[in-house]
């Protein structure tokens, strides 16, 4: 019996045990089908969201496609189908299979956009539909697009109507271009909002109105081109917070006033274009302080004053162009020695004083234009030395002397106008090696002695005067 109670003792534990496992067990198994049930319905709406958003992209793209015109819908023959990520062209996804880039530049696009539901794509960041032939106003649910999109590039198009402010939006833009369309009306102030801008061209479009101080808000930006529009009024002083500009091109308006001061703020400037406007006072002189400056023109204005120190210290210089105001100064003290200088033009201004013979170590050099100015003296033949000159214009001033036999020998000259001078003596025969002249014209000069035989060498020669 001892054993027997014993051994009834000793299964005692395991009657406790079994159904304590067993309750263990199915609490198990209740949690294990508990996290299924939860992990699938956390992820079911996350797959069948995304699937849903994908559908309604493609919708959209297809939706556009179908409103342009049928050849334009030809070339987009690679959209079709519910999977815009799948090789359509142009279109580019994320990870996630949402788009991501519109890339359709220079497909001859004919159409308009107001059949892309632009808050149908949520994830773009880029749209390019540059140089395309679409047309039409530019919707206001522009506003609608990603707020994640860095650049918009619907340049060389036929658009037309106004700039929505709704741009202004876009707040993570750093590219935006709308050049050389039909947009009319003011630049927006919203474009101020953009922040983020390092690119901003609105040139060649019909915009009017004076530039937006909000200009000046856009700290970020290296290229900024308003030109060729119909803009008035004074450059906003607030454009000197721009102090990383690289390119700014405003010529072609009907701008007018002087350069504000602020402007010796941008000291990183490459090319500044003033142009075609009304411009007057001086020109702006710290120009070239940062010793960076490549292309400057002022053409076409009212600018009065001398040369700007910066600029006559300014090796970087590569094209110049001045012609067409009243501009003043020694032109001996004005300029300097340009090393990289191809093109400079200073006619039509008031220059006064002699040539120097530092423009022959302009070894660069293509074209020179002086011409209609008060020069006076001999011309240096120094000039000989600039091996690259390909026009040389020096008429209308007061020249006088010899023309220096030197000018025979630049290989590359096909225009020589000296006409309308004081220059005096015989012409030199060196002029005869001079096999490219195309154009020359010594006219109204007192030059005396038989016209040289060796000009017959010229094979190329369209324009020849020598009429006194």
């Amino acid at each position: 019996m001892a054993l027997e109670y014993s051994s009834s003792y000793s299964l005692l534990p395991q009657l406790i045990i079994t159904p304590c496992f067993f309750i263990f067990l199915i609490f198990l198994l209740y949690s294990i089908s508990l996290f299924h049930v939860t992990f699938t319905s956390a992820s079911t709406p996350t797959t069948s969201l995304l699937k849903v958003e994908q559908d309604q992209e493609a919708l959209t793209l297809l939706t556009w496609k179908a409103s342009l015109d049928n050849q334009t819908q030809s070339f987009l023959s690679s959209w079709f189908g519910r999977n815009s990520c799948h090789h359509w062209f142009g279109v580019t996804c994320h990870k996630s299979g949402s788009v991501s880039n519109l890339d359709l530049d220079s497909c001859g696009l004919r159409g308009t956009l107001h059949n892309l539901n632009f808050s149908s794509l949520p994830n773009l960041l880029t749209l390019n539909l540059y140089n395309n032939s679409l047309y039409g106003t530019i919707s206001i649910n522009i506003g609608n697009l990603s707020k994640l999109i860095t650049s918009l590039d619907f340049g060389f198009n036929h658009f037309s109507g106004a700039i929505s402010p709704q741009l202004g939006f876009l707040t993570s833009l750093s590219f935006l271009a709308l050049a050389s369309n039909n947009f009319r009306g003011p630049i927006p102030s919203s474009i101020g909002n953009l922040r983020n801008l390092t690119t901003l061209y609105l040139h060649t479009n019909k915009l009017s109105g004076s530039i937006p101080q909000e200009i000046g808000l856009l700290r970020s930006l290296n290229n900024l081109a308003l030109s060729t529009n119909n803009l008035i009024g004074p450059i906003p002083p607030s454009i000197g917070n721009l102090s990383s500009l690289t390119f700014l091109f405003l010529n072609d308006n009907e701008l007018s006033g002087a350069i504000p001061l602020e402007m010796n703020n941008i000291t990183h400037l490459k090319s500044l274009q003033l142009s075609e406007n009304n411009f007057i006072g001086q020109l702006p002189q710290e120009i070239c302080l940062g010793s960076v400056l490549e292309n400057f023109t002022a053409t076409g204005n009212h600018f009065t004053g001398p040369i700007p120190k910066s600029l006559k210290n300014c090796t970087s210089l590569f094209r110049v162009r001045l012609e067409r105001n009243q501009l003043t100064g020694d032109i001996a003290e004005s300029f300097g020695v340009y090393p990289t200088l191809n093109y400079i033009d200073l006619s039509s201004n008031n220059f006064y004083g002699e040539l120097s013979e530092k423009w022959g170590q302009c070894h660069m050099l293509t074209s020179l234009n002086i011409s209609n100015n008060n020069i006076s003296g001999a011309i240096p033949p120094q000039l000989g030395k600039a091996i690259q000159l390909q026009q040389l214009d020096l008429s209308a001033n007061h020249l006088s002397g010899k023309i220096p036999k030197e000018l025979g020998i630049l290989p590359l000259l096909f225009k020589l106008l000296l006409g309308d001078n004081n220059l005096s003596s015989s012409i030199p025969l060196e002029l005869g090696n001079l096999s490219n002249l195309e154009i020359l014209n010594l006219a109204s000069n007192n030059l005396s002695g038989p016209i040289p035989k060796q000009l017959g060498n010229f094979l190329k020669l369209q324009f020849f005067n020598l009429i006194k």
